[in-house]
């Protein structure tokens, strides 16, 4: 596809400073689009550790609680999971990765777990305890990456666009069009010097 303009040199040189300004920006784009893909790559190399270690964490919580589970009485039960002391707090803020704006999550611990007097109750609910409040840092941990995964697509889908638009499209009209008035300021000046021969040979 070639540009419409007229093969004048004004327009020549504006239509070579675009194409400097596209080539310039293309390769910004691309080096963006490098980094985000790189930056992708390393989140779901992260998730995928993040969903091991929950799957680690789930199974020992729940061994715990049932070696502990055994050794408890029925009150004993109820008032470690009915009176809790403890208070989580989700705080919520953003950082940037590569130019996108990413969510970032913290769990925040207040008061204690332990609602019950711990000389007299086995250490393996202690451990449940532990496992469990792991596991939802885990898996808080794990909302964010995996949304930071759905940013950093949507991130990279549209740069990739972008530099397809200058490479495919923008960048090869230019060039052609900046061929063509070449072309066309050639004849001219083909022709002109043409003319000036023969209104020099007329005059002899």
């Amino acid at each position: 596809m070639r540009l419409n303009v007229n093969p004048n040199r004004m327009e020549l040189m504006k239509l070579k400073n675009r194409l400097n300004v596209a080539r310039r920006g293309h390769k910004l784009l691309k080096d963006k689009l490098d980094a985000l893909i790189q930056d992708f790559v390393r989140v779901v190399r992260e998730n995928a550790n993040l969903r091991r270690q929950i799957e680690k964490e789930v199974v020992r919580a729940f061994e715990a609680q049932n070696k502990a589970s055994l050794m408890l009485s029925e009150e004993d039960k109820e008032l470690i999971t009915v009176f809790s002391r403890q208070r989580l707090v989700l705080e919520v803020s953003t950082r940037r990765i590569t130019g996108v704006r990413v969510p970032h999550f913290e769990v925040k611990v207040e008061g204690s777990p332990y609602n019950y007097g711990l000389v007299s109750t086995p250490a393996e609910i202690d451990a449940a305890f532990g496992s469990f409040f792991q596991v939802l840092t885990l898996l808080v941990k794990l909302a964010e990456v995996e949304k930071t995964i759905e940013l950093l697509a949507v991130e990279i889908e549209k740069t990739r666009r972008r530099v397809n638009a200058l490479e495919y499209v923008l960048i090869p009209s230019l060039e052609e069009t900046i061929k063509y008035i070449n072309l066309k300021l050639d004849e001219l000046a083909r022709s002109a010097v043409v003319s000036i021969m023969r209104i020099k040979g007329s005059l002899k």
